[in-house]
């Protein structure tokens, strides 16, 4: 594979040709085409000078400069570059100062000659570090921040979603085309990861131990931490469409059966008849609505008449959990209103009928 090492600088002159030159060093046991790209935000400190100098005793050092706009926007830049114009199999972030460690890199490339798509150097796996000396604050925001981004964007799966020392599949990224990202700081993180997993990605975790940088100043700052934020909840919002969507539909379907109960107990038809017949004529809106709407971005490899036939499986479920709730509250108070205790009835074949459609009828 060729592979491309991007690194993101801003102001680390004192740390870049070192890096360069570690890199270098581990890339002769790598057995693959292996390359530096160097993508700077036009650094005051002359960064960018240092690279240009160094690139004459290595073929395959390559340098883009840019507007300094966040961290994800320099990876999108990378990126970009590394896939449409070196022609990259694979890409790798990693940051320039030395808190990932250049001997951790033939271990990522391996993930990936092992078969994953993404491969994550994580510090919360077992064998994973952060250091020692770092203050009870820095340790839980570090932890913490993790563990937000976890269980906020709903990537459970992943021990450290944060991490930003990771080896990807260009056809990966151009699944995703990092550019439709509306992210620019540190949250493009998850983003990235959100989104590779939403791609079906192959994700795996390498322990590696995240040492904190000894020349050169942090460049993490409060609205970093603010965007990372917002969007772990947008992401949380993203991922609950399908269930607000499932239960607009619910709702409609909901109306269709009780408007269907009434007109058919109207109609004379006794009661303990009706209450399955709208029933059945809700499953079927249901089936075509959540067919041609809450799940028809997933790729399903069912052809129609199989999901509608789990579908109906499923259904006779739902119908007699909401038959047998209907016939036990008209036992149980046989003078209420019927269209009461229909619609009770519709609650827990609702829990029911989302859960198993989800994860059987409309699985990706």
């Amino acid at each position: 594979m060729k592979i491309v090492v991007i690194l993101p600088t801003y102001n680390e002159r004192e740390n870049i040709v070192l890096m360069v030159r570690a890199l270098q060093a581990e890339f002769r046991a790598i057995p693959h085409d292996l390359h530096i790209l160097v993508v700077d935000d036009n650094s005051p400190d002359g960064t960018a000078d240092s690279v240009r100098s160094e690139a004459s005793s290595w073929q395959n050092l390559h340098l883009i400069t840019g507007t300094k706009a966040g961290l994800g926007a320099a990876y999108i830049r990378g990126m970009n570059h590394a896939i449409n114009e070196l022609k990259a199999d694979a890409v790798m972030e990693m940051d320039a100062d030395f808190s990932h460690k250049p001997e951790d890199v033939p271990r990522l490339i391996e993930g990936l000659d092992r078969g994953a798509d993404f491969v994550i150097g994580s510090r919360y796996v077992p064998g994973g570090k952060i250091p020692d000396d770092w203050s009870f604050f820095r340790r839980m925001n570090s932890k913490w921040g993790n563990v937000f981004a976890r269980y906020v964007a709903g990537m459970y799966q992943v021990r450290d979603c944060t991490a930003g020392f990771r080896a990807i599949r260009a056809s990966i990224i151009k699944k995703i085309d990092p550019d439709t990202l509306k992210v620019k700081g540190y949250a493009f993180q998850i983003s990235l990861l959100h989104e590779a997993i939403l791609n079906h990605a192959k994700v795996k975790e390498v322990p590696v131990e995240f040492v904190d940088r000894t020349r050169g100043e942090t460049k993490l700052g409060l609205s970093d931490i603010v965007e990372f934020m917002l969007n772990a909840w947008w992401i949380r919002f993203e991922r609950s469409k399908t269930f607000l969507n499932f239960s607009a539909v619910g709702a409609i379907g909901v109306v269709v059966n009780l408007v269907s109960f009434t007109m058919l107990l109207k109609l004379g038809m006794n009661k303990f008849l009706a209450s399955p017949l709208a029933i059945e004529v809700s499953i079927i809106t249901n089936f075509l609505l959540n067919n041609y709407w809450t799940f028809s971005q997933r790729d399903m490899n069912d052809k129609i008449h199989i999901r509608g036939l789990k579908f109906n499986a499923v259904s006779f479920v739902a119908l007699a959990v909401s038959y047998s709730t209907f016939l036990l509250l008209s036992a149980l108070d046989p003078s209420g209103i019927p269209q009461v205790h229909q619609a009770l009835g519709i609650i827990p074949a609702t829990l029911i009928n989302y859960f198993l459609n989800s994860y059987w009828t409309f699985k990706e």
